[in-house]
C-alpha cells in the first residue's frame, strides 16, 4: 500500500506543473510518456542478453519480441499522430539484446519528437488511426496505454528471471 501511495504522489507532482502550463492536456500526456519511456528503456537494458529469448510459456512472445514490438509500436502510434506512415519490423528482424536496445531507443526518439511538437491544438486535430478519425492526442495517449501494458509484461519477465524491475528499485523492498 505504501508504494501505491508512493507512485500516486510522484505521479502528481509531476502531472501539478503539466497542468499549469499553457498546454495543459498535451503537456500532461508528454509527462506520463516520460515516466513509461525511461522504465522501458532501463528495463531492455537490465534484462541479460541471454534472456532476450526467454518465454515463460511457449505461447507467448520471447522478451525480445516484445522488446522490438514495444519499438515497433512507437512508428505506429507517434507516426499516426505526426500524419506519416512510419513502419519498422523490429520484432521480426531484431534478435540481439543490442540490436533491440538501439531499435527501442530509436523508436522513443521519434516518439519524443512528436510528443515534444504537440499542443493541445493540434493535439485537438483529426488523423486516421485503422480506417477511423481519431484525435492527434488520443493516439499519443493510446502509445502511453500501449507502452504501459507492455511494460507489465517487461516487468513480469525481469520478475521471472529474479531481477527487480526499474520502477520497483529503490522502493524499500
Amino acid at each position: 500500500m505504501k508504494r501505491f501511495y508512493t507512485l500516486m504522489a510522484t505521479a502528481a507532482f509531476l502531472c501539478a506543473g503539466a497542468f499549469a502550463q499553457d498546454n495543459p492536456f498535451s503537456t500532461g500526456t508528454k509527462t506520463l510518456y516520460g515516466m513509461v519511456k525511461g522504465n522501458l528503456i532501463k528495463a531492455a537494458e537490465k534484462m541479460p542478453e541471454e534472456n532476450y529469448s526467454f518465454k515463460p510459456t511457449p505461447e507467448v512472445r520471447s522478451f525480445g519480441e516484445i522488446v522490438g514490438h514495444v519499438a515497433d509500436a512507437q512508428y505506429l502510434f507517434c507516426g499516426a499522430a505526426k500524419g506519416e506512415q512510419k513502419t519498422s519490423n523490429a520484432e521480426k528482424t531484431k534478435k540481439s539484446k543490442a540490436d533491440l536496445v538501439a531499435a527501442l531507443k530509436d523508436g522513443v526518439a521519434y516518439c519524443d519528437s512528436v510528443y515534444n511538437s504537440m499542443t493541445d491544438a493540434t493535439g485537438a486535430e483529426k488523423a486516421k488511426f485503422f480506417g477511423r478519425d481519431w484525435a492527434r492526442l488520443t493516439l499519443l495517449d493510446f502509445n502511453v496505454a500501449h507502452s504501459n501494458e507492455h511494460y507489465g509484461n517487461f516487468v513480469t519477465y525481469l520478475r521471472l528471471k529474479g531481477l527487480v524491475p526499474p520502477s520497483s528499485e529503490n522502493a524499500g523492498r
